[in-house]
């Protein structure tokens, strides 16, 4: 929005840009604490299909989360209230509307950090936009739905 000539063209996946209640979901993942307990709850918010969620994948991340300064900063990015997080990632619906660059919006419909609504209103506004919808499906879709992911946004990028 600031900068409409540095962009030809978006991808948003499972995104943010409109206003939403913040979810239990989102709320849990800005809010996050170091543990291994509190990591397996919060890539159990990402993923619908469980079988992806293996011991290795929830250590990894837990240990990039305490690497030095990492949940310092993290934490310092949306403490509470977060509600105000969300809002200022916002748009103006005017501001979308007048967005003339196409626009892929792909989601997840059974994602539980970020509404599938976020994306329905934001393609209701963005005039050139696209939206995908993988059911069965949560916030990872590029992971979740890798293959098919990755079509859809070649195939937008191409006819762009």
């Amino acid at each position: 929005m600031r900068h409409p000539e540095r962009v030809e063209r978006l991808v948003l996946m499972g995104s943010a840009g409109g206003r939403f209640e913040l979810t239990p979901g989102l709320d849990a993942v800005w809010g996050y604490e170091p543990s291994l307990e509190n990591m397996r709850e919060i890539v159990d918010l990402f993923a619908y299909d469980k079988s992806l969620l293996t011991e290795a994948l929830v250590t990894s991340r837990y240990e990039a989360s305490v690497r030095p300064g990492f949940h310092e900063s993290y934490s310092a990015l949306f403490p509470a209230p977060r509600q105000r997080h969300v809002d200022a990632l916002c748009a103006t619906d005017e501001d979308l509307q007048a967005l003339d660059k196409p626009v892929l919006l792909v989601h997840g419909r059974d994602d539980a950090v970020i509404p599938l609504e976020s994306s329905l209103r934001l393609h209701s506004l963005i005039p050139r936009s696209e939206l995908h919808v993988f059911g069965q499906c949560g916030h990872w879709t590029q992971i979740e739905q890798r293959d098919r992911f990755v079509r859809v946004v070649e195939d937008f990028l191409a006819m762009c």
